[in-house]
């Protein structure tokens, strides 16, 4: 696969440092030599610097455009996704970054042909398996995208480009969506769950079958009553979407301001946000958001939120079902401050969080 390399952006080891401040830095802290590095709770990885007392990062110094999603191979390499900017890039755990696809234009061409030629309309977010493939969320091209680990050709896997509502029961390739806007893998890797915004479906793509079928949501957008039948019940905005180890299928709601779950056995519940836009934490069902957009699961099966115009990273407990912020509004690493967070990603013990409105990536141990 072909990529251009945009900005070298190894760091050299200067023990004395309080902390690392470099223009286009990124903090790998944990690749570090070992020195009297003052441990932090935030550290920057890719397009900007942490912010001085009274001082501000400027989004245009960064090398990306309106980042919404990332995801990692398992070298520890990070795929990023953006969704102005309209291009595809790969960070290495080396620290270089690379420019891997797209050319800012929003528009759907390079089906068959290497990524570095393919272009794309206000991507999402993405996912990786293990050998590598790269999935795309391609959501004002109603469609996923798939890049090839071994040849680096890309094709789309699901969607026909045009906007609408059908192909349930049948191969992804022939179904249509309205605005793919989160695919994550289950834990087996081999089904795709899409967050089809528009549709207020939640959607599963077999891998190995091809086949697309629908896990939540009728079409129709309303609140969800508990212990209804998922597929029979309304959603408001289906944002995002995520499996657990247990088989539960959590939703993020971004006007419905909720957090819901399906079961095991196929039933609904709401289990955070009251519904109303707000900022309150606490039990779950009294806990408000700000219109979330993005969620991630750590290692116990916990519930991470982008609280987007909270501009907060939240935490729910699966077995408390306690909501707690994390990061934003005062919470964490007080130098941090964010905007318009869009996306998390749980990585190897770190939470990674696209901070859209700054144009940076950053990466935290909650």
């Amino acid at each position: 696969m072909q990529t251009t390399v945009i900005k070298n952006l190894r760091l050299a080891f200067q023990p004395t440092f309080k902390h690392l401040r470099l223009p286009l830095a990124m903090m790998l802290l944990s690749t570090l030599p070992s020195g009297p590095l003052r441990a932090v709770d935030t550290e920057i990885i890719v397009g900007g610097l942490m912010a001085e007392e009274g001082g501000n990062w400027d989004p245009m110094n960064s090398p990306l455009k309106s980042p919404f999603g990332v995801d990692f191979n398992t070298y520890g390499d990070m795929w990023i996704v953006e969704l102005e900017g309209g291009r595809v890039h790969r960070f290495e755990v080396a620290g270089e970054l690379h420019l891997a696809g797209g050319d800012g234009t929003k528009s759907y061409h390079g089906d068959g042909g290497n990524l570095g030629a393919a272009t794309f309309n206000g991507m999402h977010n993405c996912a990786v398996t293990p050998n590598g493939d790269l999935y795309i969320a391609d959501s004002w091209n109603h469609c996923i995208r798939k890049v090839n680990a071994a040849t680096g050709v890309i094709s789309t896997i699901a969607g026909t480009g045009q906007q609408g509502f059908s192909g349930d029961g049948g191969p992804a390739t022939a179904a249509t969506f309205d605005f793919v806007m989160c695919i994550t893998l289950n834990p087996a890797n081999d089904v795709l769950h899409i967050a089809d915004l528009n549709n207020h479906r939640i959607r599963a793509l077999d891998l190995t079958s091809g086949l697309l079928t629908t896990v939540a949501g009728n079409g129709k957008k309303g609140i969800p009553k508990d212990g209804d039948v998922a597929v029979q019940s309304p959603l408001v905005d289906p944002r995002a979407v995520a499996e657990d180890s247990q088989g539960r299928i959590w939703i993020l709601e971004r006007s419905g301001h909720a957090l819901r779950v399906v079961l095991p056995d196929g039933t609904i519940q709401t289990v955070a946000g009251t519904g109303t836009k707000g900022f309150v934490d606490g039990r779950g069902l009294i806990s408000q958001f700000g219109s979330p957009k993005h969620l991630c699961l750590d290692d116990a099966d916990n519930v991470y939120l982008a609280d987007d115009e909270n501009a907060a990273i939240r935490r729910f407990d699966s077995r408390t079902h306690e909501v707690t912020t994390i990061l934003g509004k005062g919470q964490g690493d007080a130098r941090i401050k964010l905007s318009h967070p869009h996306g998390v990603t749980w990585e190897q013990g770190w939470l990674y969080v696209v901070d859209m409105g700054h144009n940076r990536i950053l990466r935290m141990k909650p």
